[in-house]
């Protein structure tokens, strides 16, 4: 039984996410975020202006006329959302948690994702990975997905984003998108070429989540 609270979270994230995708980031969506490429799809007769590099010759020959191979754009993409669960998630100077944060922004690719019938993954970090999700279609598995966000208690505070690029390095064997959640508070020199190998196998989207007071120059405090 899901607790009455988060019942209400979950219903809320999903109708404004469900607003937004519909008002405006699936097209951007689908625009942005390509299929892996061209996929037969059926045999025709040829017509004036089809291109001659796609006359079936077999089936030319066969039938004793020209017929052309038709394409089409393999779309179906496989998402998956690298989200860190470590301690300097729970930290918000004013409005939402960037935990909080980090599970809307979830939500919204999610169901962009499922909208355009991509499947959709979670993986959940800290200094481990402590929740991992495989990519599945549907608005009920996106729903799940948005549940253990919001719900999620990690059993670690740390940040290791190098052993989280390397576990989806593992276990994503296609090419695939990756949205990676993070406020990046682990050291750039140990996750850079990790980075840079998931990038070369996958399409990666690093996402930095930060707080406004994260920002201010701490050298000049009291001064």
């Amino acid at each position: 039984m899901i607790p009455k609270e988060l019942a209400k979270k979950i219903r809320y994230i999903q109708i404004y996410t469900s607003k937004a995708v519909n008002d405006s980031l699936a097209g951007e969506y689908e625009s942005v975020f390509k299929g892996r490429g061209m996929e037969f799809d059926e045999v025709r007769e040829y017509q004036i202006g089809d291109e001659i590099r796609s006359i079936d010759w077999n089936v030319t020959a066969r039938m004793g006329q020209p017929f052309v191979k038709k394409y089409v754009e393999e779309r179906e993409l496989t998402v998956m959302l690298v989200v860190d669960a470590s301690g300097s998630g729970d930290f918000a100077s004013e409005g939402k948690f960037k935990r909080e944060l980090a599970a809307e922004l979830a939500a919204v690719l999610s169901f962009a994702a499922t909208t355009n019938k991509d499947k959709v993954g979670l993986m959940i970090f800290t200094d481990k990975v402590e929740l991992y999700i495989p990519p599945r279609k549907g608005r009920r598995h996106v729903l799940r997905l948005i549940r253990e966000l919001l719900a999620f208690q990690p059993e670690s505070s740390g940040t290791d984003i190098k052993h989280a690029l390397d576990s989806v390095n593992h276990i994503l064997k296609r090419r695939s998108i990756v949205f990676l959640v993070s406020d990046f508070r682990d050291e750039p020199a140990e996750y850079s070429k990790p980075l840079f190998m998931a990038n070369r196998r996958h399409d990666v989207i690093a996402v930095d989540l930060h707080d406004p007071l994260e920002s201010v120059n701490l050298s000049s405090w009291g001064n």
